[in-house]
């Protein structure tokens, strides 16, 4: 029987980093030398101080029945008072905040709780790709907002067609980006709720690298008054704590979008173990334990290798103040996907190309912190070694 995937499979492009693997796979197979700067997964391991929590709480029997449905209560109880240690925003763990299963589960089921098929979807670009995904699934129509350097990666909101504006009921933000590194000050927050308020828009900010940063620390939406009447924010533990496959986050923020996410997902899945939501628990009552906040270091001190070494072969970007992605401009303005491909063939350096997040993107490199230091200068060697 000759098998069709479905329309909204089709609908959606090749997903970006699949592809980028297909190739790296390859190169390794045939035994070359791969310096991966592409998909950002820390390659630091976990905290030891949480996976002994971890251990203790897998053989807790109670932690061995079906999930909690909103989480685990010291999990929701730990992530609220990181939201008051951290943002100064008080919020009701039982009601203004629930656990998912790594940011990405809340993401891409957001849009089925809060949107009908044909409404629009407001969208960054460049951006990560489920935004546009689950707007998909949902039967949402997509209308991006161009990030632009000359406005500081931040969208033009005033630049949103009225008659856009009006259709609109989900509009997604990502501060610190992903992937132009850039971060947003109080006051887009404070024009962002704004025009929420006036248009009728869930506003659903992803806050995923919120607690890798160098300089200052970034915002939280909720942290300008009333947001949480229009506003929800997704966290996860993946790249604070080195937790990516762990697989925890949490949303937070206005209770009724919050109580219908977790109708979808109450339909979908059955929540994430409980010993995991145990061990998150003891990560979040300790974000500022020095092992944490030590690989802020870390990635600072790569971040000045690779700007300081790509400035020397005459490459620019702005260094970013947080997330552990450097958005690079290409030399001489060269088409990113072709530049992507002659690093990856001649050099063995795994990039991702600009173009691959939307026509936006065209003309940017994103390059992840996430190898050592010394591969760092070696992927820059190598990258100087092309005739560009």
């Amino acid at each position: 029987m000759a098998f069709m995937k479905s329309k909204r499979l089709q609908a959606l492009p090749p997903y970006l980093f699949i592809e980028i693997d297909k190739k790296k796979r390859a190169l390794l197979a045939a035994g070359q030398d791969v310096i991966n700067l592409g998909v950002g997964d820390p390659d630091r391991p976990t905290h030891r101080f949480i996976i002994d929590a971890m251990a203790k709480a897998i053989y807790d029997p109670k932690n061995h029945r079906y999930p909690f449905d909103e989480g685990v209560p010291a999990f929701r109880h730990a992530a609220a008072d990181f939201m008051r240690r951290r943002f100064q925003v008080q919020v009701d763990p039982d009601h203004q905040l629930i656990a998912t299963i790594g940011s990405k589960d809340g993401i891409a089921h957001l849009p089925l709780a809060v949107i009908n098929p044909g409404a629009v979807v407001l969208v960054p670009e460049p951006g990560y790709p489920v935004y546009t995904s689950g707007a998909t699934f949902a039967g949402g129509r997509i209308h991006r907002m161009p990030l632009r350097e000359q406005n500081d990666f931040l969208p033009d909101l005033d630049a949103i067609p009225e008659v856009v504006r009006r259709q609109a009921r989900l509009i997604w933000l990502n501060y610190p980006n992903n992937p132009t590194a850039a971060t947003a000050p109080l006051t887009f927050y404070e024009r962002a709720v704004a025009m929420a308020r006036r248009y009728g828009w869930v506003i659903a900010h992803d806050l995923a690298y919120g607690e890798v940063y160098f300089e200052q620390a970034p915002h939280s939406i909720l942290e300008v008054p009333g947001a949480a009447e229009v506003a929800v924010e997704f966290h996860s533990l993946s790249k604070s704590f080195n937790m990516t496959g762990w697989r925890l986050g949490w949303a937070v923020g206005n209770p009724a979008i919050l109580a219908a996410l977790a109708q979808v997902k109450g339909n979908v899945d059955s929540g994430q173990f409980n010993a995991i939501q145990v061990a998150g628990a003891m990560a979040l009552a300790h974000y500022d334990h020095p092992e944490v906040k030590g690989q802020m270091a870390i990635y600072r001190q790569r971040r000045d290798v690779l700007h300081d070494g790509l400035t020397a072969l005459g490459w620019s970007f702005r260094k970013p103040t947080a997330g552990f992605f450097c958005w690079v401009n290409t030399p001489h303005s060269l088409p990113s996907l072709p530049l992507c491909a002659r690093l990856l063939e001649e050099a063995h350096v795994v990039t991702v190309p600009g173009a691959g997040f939307g026509p936006a993107g065209e003309g940017y490199l994103r390059i992840a912190l996430t190898v050592e230091e010394t591969r760092i200068r070696e992927a820059v060697e190598r990258m100087g070694r092309l005739k560009l």
